[in-house]
């Protein structure tokens, strides 16, 4: 039996993802004391652990994020004119993307972001204020009634620690709090009947969920052959064709989510294509699939200083469809992580031996897994790329025709008098374990409600990031980087601000005194609760 150990804290941060370092310093920066826990060795969660750059709004750089998220990014960019040999050119431009990638303006290796976070928490932990547990995860809560009293995580030698605080937040990629804490929550797709969304199915299916990725980084050595061991279940995933997917999963086609039609994809290592364009409402991005996720571009410094760019896998080829890791067993679910990691390993494959070359040829040996960006030995990123997690039911419900385009029109977004952030994307759901198709949905720029954030009935949970009030339809646009961190900064400043006050979350939510004096101090701090006059895309 191992050993346990025992700790308290102000906040108790479990999940060290982007809302959950978020959530972390809001609070800290508000003098209270966290303790943050995380199942890898890195902070950052899709940022960092699951490699995938930014997806953001086209108005990004200008508006529409916090103040903190806007010092990531920047932080991000000195990173690379501090310690990286750029062009003269390279560094002197404004918005520097160090990939030259198409998803967006702020293309960067993972390993480099982990640096910056871990550069933004230093001081607290110097200064003993705040405590991280790497290697750790959740097995166990105690709860009292409405209160969450303690939650026990456990590391990697089997040892638990049970932490006691007054605010408990849940920042883990699937929700892994709500059922150890019996919190009223939903997962998969809501029915038509209960939500109205013009995108639900007409009857719930809970199990039926976005697939998750495990994404893998490459560069590409002509002449050389860096070909990995054939997978050994690399034939099975060959044959796969997908339920209404167009052919085969180990291809260069795939539908087009916003049409539907089959498009083939480019991929040439190496490419220039001209200037990029990162602006998505003008253009996915994602027809040229070496630019589309690259974070290494080698023309932003001197000739052959790098070899070859460096693009991460994270395409629609990679996604998991098989099964969901919720509402299985472990074994089940482990078998699906197995899963997950040897397709990604036979895309590989495929790509290195098999697949069509613009001269005619087949195959391109000379990609190389380039694990280092991941600081993983196998190549492939720290953890799969998780698209849906549980979602609490909320205080408020955040539904599609809050946001849709085609609902609200010249309306804009249903304006939430209770508005703790904003974010912008559109409703951009991958195919599902269930055999669906992409949604994707034209979205208006949307605020984030408070309400989405408090649970029907615990009152001292809170979700901090795909975890809140969303329905698996507005999970789609309400899950990407910006508005993650913009959830968790609202989440750990309430959690601070409930503490400083003597208030419990409730009535920051029902009295409208309270929530004005909050929203107020979020204004100070640097968040939008409004948009500006712009229309969605």
């Amino acid at each position: 039996m191992s050993a346990e150990t025992s700790a308290a804290t102000d906040i108790l941060v479990v999940g060290g993802g982007l809302g959950g370092v978020a959530a972390a310093l809001a609070a800290l920066d508000r003098g209270r004391s966290v303790l943050l826990t995380e199942e890898t060795d890195w902070i950052g969660g899709q940022l960092t652990s699951q490699g995938v750059p930014p997806d953001e709004h086209a108005w990004i750089e200008q508006f529409g994020a916090t103040r903190t998220y806007r010092a990531l990014r920047e932080a991000i960019r000195d990173h690379y004119r501090t310690w990286y040999p750029l062009t003269d050119e390279a560094r002197r431009r404004r918005y520097l993307n160090p990939g030259e990638g198409r998803v967006s303006a702020l293309c960067h290796e993972p390993r480099v972001a982990a640096a910056v976070l871990e550069a933004m928490v230093a001081p607290y932990v110097a200064a003993g204020r705040l405590r991280i547990l790497y290697g750790h995860r959740p097995v166990g809560a105690s709860v009292d009634g409405d209160r969450v009293r303690s939650v026990v995580v456990e590391g990697p030698d089997g040892t638990r620690v049970e932490v006691s605080a007054p605010y408990v937040l849940d920042a883990t990629e699937l929700g892994e709090l709500l059922p150890l804490t019996g919190a009223e929550h939903v997962t998969g797709f809501e029915s038509r009947r209960d939500t109205g969304e013009p995108s639900a199915p007409d009857k719930a299916q809970p199990a039926n969920m976005q697939a998750f990725s495990w994404v893998f980084a490459v560069d590409h050595l002509a002449g050389e052959d860096h070909t990995v061991d054939r997978p050994s279940g690399y034939d099975g995933w060959a044959a796969y064709h997908p339920p209404q997917w167009p052919n085969r999963l180990l291809s260069l086609s795939a539908p087009d989510p916003r049409t539907l039609e089959t498009v083939p994809r480019g991929f040439t290592p190496n490419a220039d294509s001209g200037p990029v364009v990162a602006d998505q409402s003008k253009d996915a991005g994602d027809k040229e699939l070496w630019e589309f996720r690259r974070v290494v571009s080698r023309k932003l410094y001197a000739p052959g200083f790098v070899a070859s760019d460096v693009t991460i896998v994270n395409w629609p080829m990679i996604d998991y469809l098989p099964g969901p890791l919720i509402g299985v067993d472990d074994k089940e679910r482990d078998r699906h992580l197995a899963g997950a990691r040897e397709l990604s390993m036979s895309m590989l494959y495929w790509l290195q031996t098999e697949a069509p070359r613009p001269d005619g040829g087949t195959g391109w040996p000379g990609l190389r897994l380039r694990g280092d960006v991941f600081g993983t030995a196998d190549g492939l990123a720290k953890a799969p790329y998780i698209r849906e997690s549980r979602r609490i039911v909320a205080r408020r419900r955040i539904v599609e025709q809050d946001l849709s385009l085609t609902v609200r029109g010249d309306h804009g977004a249903v304006r939430y008098p209770d508005s703790v952030g904003i974010g912008m994307y559109r409703i951009d759901l991958h195919p599902s374990t269930g055999g669906d198709t992409y949604i994707d949905v034209a979205s208006s720029p949307f605020q984030i409600p408070l309400g989405a954030l408090l649970p029907v009935r615990l009152r001292n949970l809170l979700p901090v990031c795909k975890n809140i009030g969303t329905t698996h339809i507005t999970n789609g646009c309400y899950r990407l980087h910006p508005v993650e961190w913009n959830i968790g900064e609202a989440a750990g400043s309430l959690a601070a601000y409930c503490l400083d006050n003597r208030l419990d979350v409730e009535q920051v939510y029902e009295d409208g005194e309270c929530l004005r004096r909050f929203q107020d101090e979020l204004t100070r701090a640097g968040v939008e609760l409004a948009w500006p006059e712009v229309k969605g895309y």
